[in-house]
């Protein structure tokens, strides 16, 4: 399952220049069925993003000889026309971007933070290289139950911990995983919780987990009715 941008990002990108007119925004978006697009410089380095709400604050605008709201400045190297409104004077800036190598989480994150919709992807020297939307990113989260608990165990507990296949038994319901058993050190209860709170998909994690040594106090008993540590 994809968890890095760069495996559901969309390559082909409509884009923009900061010279582009009003009305040909609006022909792209709708040609597209877009709710955005990056704008990009002669570098394709993006400078800005536009969006149907861009367009539409424009045209709510108070006619002519009303007070009018001042337009955001344009990119510098491309003065608007006179009385033409351009990509360069709509567009929001600076633009927020992600790199194709980052998590998909980490996009998520970025997404809810700036409350945008969708996020240019750009390479080293900040050239646009593709965009990833919330319908792209949901994909990740939109996983199966089992597809989670097999990651869980085969990438985590046993390739990544190198457990046994009998040593923690993991159950998943709507994306919450339970971890359940005994490890050996305690100090792998803090890794196998951390370690399963990054699978794609995984919305939270409840750990029943207990240990045969505990690193800092030495062996825990394991006879009948004594209490090993446990972390929840």
């Amino acid at each position: 399952m994809p968890g890095i941008v760069g495996e559901v990002m969309t390559g082909e990108v409509v884009r923009a220049r900061p010279e582009t007119p009003f009305k040909e925004v609006a022909r792209l978006l709708d040609r597209h069925r877009i709710s955005g697009l990056p704008v990009v410089d002669h570098d394709d380095k993006v400078v800005g993003v536009v969006s149907e709400t861009d367009l539409i604050r424009h045209q709510a605008a108070p006619s002519a000889g009303s007070r009018a709201p001042r337009l955001p400045m344009p990119a510098p190297g491309y003065p608007a026309g006179a009385g033409v409104a351009t990509a360069g004077d709509l567009m929001s800036t600076p633009a927020i971007t992600v790199h194709p190598e980052q998590q998909v989480a980490d996009a998520a994150r970025v997404m809810e933070r700036h409350g945008v919709g969708r996020l240019p992807v750009v390479d080293e020297e900040d050239r646009l290289i593709g965009i990833t939307t919330r319908r792209d990113l949901l994909r990740v989260f939109l996983r199966t139950d089992e597809e989670i608990r097999r990651e869980v165990v085969d990438d985590v507990l046993s390739g990544g911990m190198g457990l046994t296949a009998n040593a923690v038994t993991v159950s998943v319901r709507d994306g919450m995983v339970t971890l359940e058993g005994c490890l050996e050190h305690g100090s792998d209860i803090p890794v196998a919780i951390r370690m399963t709170y990054r699978v794609d998909g995984v919305v939270g994690v409840v750990a029943g987990l207990t240990c045969r040594l505990d690193d800092d106090r030495g062996p825990a008993p394991l006879h009948p009715g004594a209490q090993s540590r446990r972390v929840s």
